[in-house]
């Protein structure tokens, strides 16, 4: 998925200048700044903790000299991929872009993780209710292919 295209980021403040941050716990793709093509998926992100978020909005241009791995859909490989990185396996990619494991989704993934649900049942349980999208960088070098451009305020209106 080589193109320009606007993304998202969303979080507690604005990011101008994105950062790869080690965390607590491994995300779906491993430690990395994940944006997505979704605004209304980056606000979720911005506002699951706090009424109040913001959205950092960024001009994506692809550098073919990076390694990239797409995850169009759900495959057996994005599993299997998702498990390691959630098991704490690095990997050498400088970008990784597919489906999200949202909450549900996560709660599959680690209970086929722990061996409570079989690769069937996963596949049985897995539907989205909401397109889900990620891409996230890995590497310095991943990072220079972002362009800020802008942040806003958003609020859960819920």
């Amino acid at each position: 998925m080589l193109n320009e295209r606007i993304l998202y980021h969303g979080s507690k403040e604005i990011v101008e200048v994105p950062e790869i941050r080690v965390q607590k716990y491994n995300k779906d793709f491993y430690f990395g700044f994940y944006c997505t093509v979704y605004f209304e998926q980056a606000k979720r992100w911005a506002t699951r903790f706090d009424k109040i978020g913001y959205v950092s909005e960024y001009q994506y241009m692809p550098n073919e000299m990076l390694k990239v791995k797409s995850f169009p859909n759900m495959t057996e490989e994005w599993l299997d991929f998702i498990a390691a990185c959630r098991t704490g396996k690095p990997h050498d990619y400088d970008i990784v872009e597919g489906p999200m494991a949202n909450d549900t989704i996560f709660n599959y993934v680690q209970n086929f993780v722990d061996g409570k649900i079989s690769r069937e049942a996963f596949w049985n349980l897995a539907k989205f209710k909401k397109p889900t999208h990620q891409i996230s960088f890995h590497t310095a070098r991943a990072l220079t292919t972002l362009k800020f451009l802008k942040g806003s305020e958003v609020r859960d209106e819920e």
